[in-house]
This record gives C-alpha cells, structure tokens and sequence, in this order.
C-alpha cells in the first residue's frame, strides 16, 4: 500500500523542493518516493523488536525462524502467545527480547494496546502508547507512525541514518545533535516523513 496518495505525495515533492535546496537535489537525484506502508501492526512492531541491535541478516533469519515456529507467516498474537520461552529462544531471541516479545504480545491480546485504533489517535498519542511496551522506545514508535500509520511528518532525530545523512549533505563535522536536526528539517514541515526517506536513500 503507498504511504501517502498521490496528491499529497506530490505536494510533498513540491513543498521540498521549493524549501531546501540541498533536498531538492537529492529528489531529482533519487526520483519519486516509493515507500511503503507495512499493513500487519503486530508484526511491524514485533519486526522492530526482533530487529533491535543486530543486523538485517541476523533479524531476518530470526524472523524466519518465528514463522517455522508458529507453522505460519501470519505471526499474529494468539500465535506467538502460543510459543514458549524456549520456543522464542530457540528461534534466536535472547532471553531480553523474549520478554519483550511476550510483553507486546500481552499487550494487544488484553487490549492495552489497541492497534487498530491508533490510527485515530495524534502522533504523541500513538507514542505514548507504544512506549508502555517493554523494548519499544521513541524511536521504534517513530518507525512505527512513519511505516505503518504512513503519518507524514515524522522527524527521526534520534535516527543514526538520518544524523549521517544530515552531517554529509549538510556540512556538519560531527554528527548533529538533536537542535541542530530539528533546525535543519523546520523547512520540511509538514512532509519531514518524505524528506526523511530521502535522507536514507542518500545512504543506499
């Protein structure tokens, strides 16, 4: 599913590069955005988790391992519940992430976290929410508003890609902090979720 309507996308492209110089560059460099959002809430977050501190390789083999597991692509909570710790420890999860594992899996099946809601709630909101999940921290539930509720103006400041990508195609000596982030994508607004996935693309 495209994460915005074409409209809006091609008001995003309009509005950036008619605001930031240096972003309109890379546009015309990278062409039309293409990303996409991820459908499946539970297993968006629980890729996240998997994810966490190990490589895409490493995450992908352990997701694998997760479906072998439940007999099943669908990894849907009341087939993960199902799963016992050796069972998720076996697929390759450390014995932290196992409980963050359970802890998100809980979450949903007792309707603390009502996916299929957040779409409706504002972008702290959707945040506040996550972040009362074990292993989820600000950042994943940013990933989270950006692919799978496709909000549009997301700002990952805390995101090393985006600090990279900010430091190389902005002037930067170090890394920027998290002003110097925010200053530089204030002309991004309100599309900073696009000008974020350009930021990436810069990086590929």
């Amino acid at each position: 599913m495209p994460l915005l309507d074409p409209q809006l996308l091609a008001d995003a492209h309009r509005h950036l590069s008619g605001s930031d110089d240096v972003l309109a560059e890379v546009i015309r460099e990278v062409g039309p955005c293409t990303l996409d959002r991820q459908t499946n809430r539970y297993r968006s977050l629980l890729r996240a988790i998997v994810g966490q501190q190990i490589s895409s390789a490493a995450a992908k083999s352990v997701f694998n391992k997760l479906e072998v597991a439940v007999h099943s692509k669908t990894l849907n909570p009341e087939a993960v519940s199902r799963l016992t710790v050796a069972d998720l420890r076996g697929a390759g999860l450390s014995s932290q992430k196992v409980r963050y594992v359970q802890d998100l899996t809980e979450h949903v099946l007792d309707k603390r976290l009502k996916l299929r809601s957040l779409h409706y709630k504002s972008d702290n909101e959707v945040i506040e929410l996550l972040t009362d999940v074990k292993g989820i921290g600000e950042w994943t539930a940013q990933m989270f508003l950006m692919f799978s509720l496709g909000r549009p103006d997301i700002m990952p400041w805390g995101d090393l890609g985006i600090q990279v990508a900010i430091r190389n195609l902005y002037g930067f000596s170090e890394l920027p902090n998290k002003a110097e982030c925010l200053e530089i994508s204030r002309p991004w607004r309100p599309y900073a979720t696009i000008a974020s996935w350009y930021l990436w693309r810069t990086l590929d």
